[in-house]
This record gives structure tokens, sequence and C-alpha cells, in this order.
């Protein structure tokens, strides 16, 4: 793997905090961009690297992707491919994940769409067995 290869124009950031890299299988790298209208920050995964499952309670997420290779699932629906240019509305209360292919880095722009009393679940790991079948 390549070390620390930004795929994305934006800054790509300082590892994931603690609180956060728990919930990742690989390393991320997160860099906030802004907080007016609703927080937006760069992330970026090395090769391999992917959240577990989670929901955004009342709010939602949007993914811009700006770079590499990665994949996205909805609970229950097939895995897509994502590439850049690709936008992805995560409405609030479905269960996903979203990572980087196995042999390229990913970037995403994360976007929270504000609502009262909006947070995250996290959940459990992508199970290895089907993510190594991308």
């Amino acid at each position: 793997m390549n070390k620390q290869e930004n795929p994305s124009v934006f800054p790509m950031g300082n590892e994931l905090p603690e609180m956060f890299s728990k919930f990742f299988i690989g390393q991320a790298y997160l860099q906030p961009l802004t907080d007016k209208g609703g927080p937006i920050a760069n992330v970026t995964f090395e090769p391999g690297c992917r959240n577990n499952w989670h929901i955004h309670h009342k709010g939602g997420q949007i993914l811009l992707v700006t770079g590499g290779k990665g994949w996205y699932q909805a609970w229950g629906e097939p895995v897509r491919e994502l590439n850049p240019g690709d936008v992805v509305n995560i409405l609030p209360e479905v269960k996903h994940w979203h990572g980087a292919a196995k042999d390229i880095w990913f970037s995403h722009l994360a976007v929270e769409v504000p609502a009262e009393g909006a947070s995250n679940e996290w959940l459990e790991a992508v199970n290895d067995e089907e993510y190594n079948k991308l």
C-alpha cells in the first residue's frame, strides 16, 4: 500500500481520533472543512479501509466523491461502486457503510444534514468475507 496518498483536491487531514477510528477497519483521515450550514469534512480512506455499519438518526448524510475508488452499501441493497463525481444521498435511519476499494485510496466529502436531535449510531463491522468479494 502507498503511504498517505491523497486522491482529493481537499487537504487529507489527520488520522481519525480514537472516538471515531474504533469504528473503522484500516486507517482513515479527517479534515473538517466548515461547520457553516452543516458540517462538511474531507474523509480519506487508505486502501481496504471502511467504516462499520452505521445509522444517521433524524439528519442524513451526503457523500460527494472526490477521488479514488470506493464502495457504498445500504442494508439489504447491493453494493454500489463509487468514483469521483458520484453523489450518495443517505436518508435518515438508513443503515449503511462506505469505504475504499482494496487496492486504491478513496476520498469523499461528508456533508452532515442538520436536524434537531440528530445523532449517529455505530454498529457492527463490515464482514471481511463479504468485503473481500468486492
